[in-house]
């Protein structure tokens, strides 16, 4: 696929793209792009990585910037990440894309953007704006997941502490996600090759500034889940120790309780208390009034 960048982007001919006159976009399979990588002309010092990479980054050759994309996939970021090349220069860049991403990305800007001043810069822009653009809201959702959390615990209900890890897991790819976007970005506005006209490197700022505050979001959320993680841990050693206390007063309870059985239990011969006619009753009795007094002095140290 073949594009021109005009007011729109403008499906051409692989001549077309070539003539010069306006910067081009191509998306090719790696096939296409062993095949035509010469009729590009691009100063490449090393051959870009096409399959076997796991990071977004940029990196400047003599006479061309090469680098990699990978897109965690927001639905499922622990499964398969969306991977893809490129090269540029001043005449334009060319995506190497295995499994029609990149494509589906510029047939989105294809459909949705008209520009009243076309450029490489701008298209880049575009294209690195429309990975992030649903970024917000997603994040808004896991931020809403955690509050229901949170509100769940200080309530004393059941919380769905695998869900948090699920979300915990997930900002930590996005998190990476962003500090590769940025680092991306700011290659792109070092500008060492002169590709990029000086008046529009302020969009590769513009959506490097956009990808900070998403990484910043991220860092925030993940704080949240500590401090859910802390609570829930609080609230865990308090339902600890209240199962403990009350162990701890029918032990002390019972304690003398245990006693008397034990002494009674004895048997010896020459024990007036087990030939008295009152001695079950009286030990009764004051079975029940050890227990009572026992319950009524914790009460008064709330322990109770």
């Amino acid at each position: 696929m073949y594009y021109l960048i005009d007011t729109t982007l403008k499906e051409c001919t692989v001549q077309e793209c070539h003539s010069g006159e306006k910067p081009y976009v191509a998306v090719l399979s790696p096939t296409e792009w062993t095949a035509q990588c010469d009729a590009f002309e691009m100063g490449i010092d090393m051959d870009p990585e096409l399959l076997y990479f796991h990071t977004t980054k940029a990196e400047t050759n003599y006479d061309s910037i090469t680098g990699t994309f990978a897109i965690p996939d927001r639905s499922d970021p622990e499964g398969k990440t969306r991977k893809f090349a490129f090269v540029l220069d001043e005449k334009g860049i060319v995506f190497i894309d295995p499994w029609d991403t990149a494509s589906g990305i510029i047939g989105e800007i294809a459909a949705a953007k008209k520009w009243r001043m076309p450029s490489l810069e701008r298209f880049l822009y575009d294209f690195l704006y429309q990975i992030i653009k649903e970024d917000s809201s997603i994040l808004e959702k896991y931020e809403r997941k955690m509050d229901a959390i949170d509100n769940d615990i200080d309530s004393g209900k059941d919380a769905d502490l695998n869900c948090l890890n699920d979300i915990r897991g997930f900002l930590r790819v996005m998190r990476t996600h962003y500090s590769q976007l940025v680092d991306l970005a700011q290659e792109f506005e070092e500008n060492e090759n002169g590709f990029f006209k000086a008046e529009n490197i302020r969009f590769f700022r513009l959506f490097s500034n956009r990808a900070s505050r998403l990484h910043g979001v991220v860092n925030s959320l993940l704080d949240y889940t500590n401090q859910i993680r802390d609570t829930y841990q609080s609230r865990l050693d308090v339902k600890q120790n209240r199962i403990m206390t009350v162990l701890t007063i029918v032990t002390t309870v019972f304690m003398p309780l245990t006693l008397i059985v034990g002494w009674y239990g004895m048997n010896f011969k020459y024990m007036p208390e087990l030939e008295t006619t009152w001695g079950y009753p009286v030990v009764i009795v004051v079975c029940i009034l050890i227990v009572i007094l026992s319950l009524v002095f914790f009460r008064r140290k709330k322990w109770l």
